[in-house]
């Protein structure tokens, strides 16, 4: 690339699931990428092979404090976003959503950056809505056990249009629907990365309530093509915009598709719904499609390939 056309490009949360796919994604575009990570749920695993790319930086740091970088462009995606995860220190995860939003947003207003947020459709809580636009509010319990994740991301985008409002910040905020592919947490208590494990060693797949439940799931590539349209869009789309895809599934169709395509022998069982689960989550994406010419192109069935293939070589690695 041009050195006057490179940019240096700040991602937080970068060695994650999704960061370290769009740290691929800039690098391989030619810019300069620093990628900061406190390894909560991150590994260096998803990054390692990054590591001798002369334009790709590691910083071990954690949001919550504040981060002294000269960048162009920032990408914040620092948060754990899996239950088992962000109920483990839920005043943490607020504080990584919050502090961590103020943090960011202050190191773009000092070095006049555009900035990402990487907020979740968990803002729509248990939807009364369906599908759920994003001038749709949501429905949300702000005092139960997902709240700290849910409010969180909340509190985050209220602070991201501030900024915009008060400072002129140039801000982007993507509401991520439910995303699978390689480089999943083996242990993050997400319905793809348990149904896959567990079908894999051929152990009972685990429904909560009856299964009939539905998410809509879109592969890590058509994600990350969309962050990077969101943020080369023109500067007067701020957002929130849904980025996921709006085909549907109950999670016994998702627990049957997975045990085809493993082969598994396993049986299903059924265990309580969790509290504050939602019972259907799925995107409009009319801004989506209106605004980036974006739309998912992987279908379920092709996506969950490479993910099983990723998941059979992390189990035999780890015996």
């Amino acid at each position: 690339m041009n050195y006057f056309l490179r940019k240096r490009i700040l991602v937080t949360g970068g060695a994650g699931f999704l960061g370290s796919h769009l740290c691929e994604r800039l690098l391989g575009e030619g810019h300069d990428v620093i990628c900061v990570d406190n390894f909560f749920t991150g590994t260096k695993d998803n990054i390692a092979h990054l590591l001798n790319n002369p334009y790709f930086e590691l910083m071990r740091h954690d949001v919550t404090f504040p981060l002294y970088v000269e960048v162009d462009e920032i990408y914040n995606l620092a948060c754990p976003a899996s239950p088992i995860h962000y109920q483990f220190d839920p005043v943490q995860t607020t504080k990584t959503s919050v502090h961590g939003a103020i943090n960011m947003l202050g190191l773009a207003k000092r070095v006049k950056a555009k900035i990402f947020q990487a907020s979740t459709s968990e803002v729509y809580g248990d939807p009364t809505t369906h599908p759920q636009p994003e001038h749709y509010w949501g429905n949300v319990n702000p005092i139960g056990i997902r709240s700290c994740y849910d409010e969180g991301k909340r509190c985050a985008e209220t602070l991201f249009m501030d900024y915009r409002r008060q400072h002129g910040l140039r801000v982007k905020v993507a509401r991520i629907f439910n995303t699978y592919g390689p480089r999943m947490h083996p242990n993050d208590g997400r319905v793809v990365s348990n149904f896959i494990v567990q079908a894999l060693r051929n152990k009972p797949l685990t429904l909560y309530g009856e299964g009939t439940q539905t998410r809509s799931f879109c592969y890590v590539s058509d994600l990350i093509e969309g962050f990077v349209r969101l943020m080369n869009s023109p500067d007067d789309l701020a957002g929130p915009i849904n980025l996921g895809n709006p085909g549907e599934f109950t999670m016994l169709e998702l627990a049957d598709t997975i045990r085809d395509l493993t082969g598994s022998r396993s049986p299903f069982v059924h265990a309580p719904l969790p509290q504050d689960d939602p019972k259907q989550r799925q995107p409009d994406i009319t801004q989506a499609r209106h605004h980036l010419g974006w739309e998912p192109k992987v279908a379920l069935r092709d996506g969950l390939a490479p993910t099983i293939a990723y998941f059979e070589q992390l189990l035999e690695r780890q015996g």
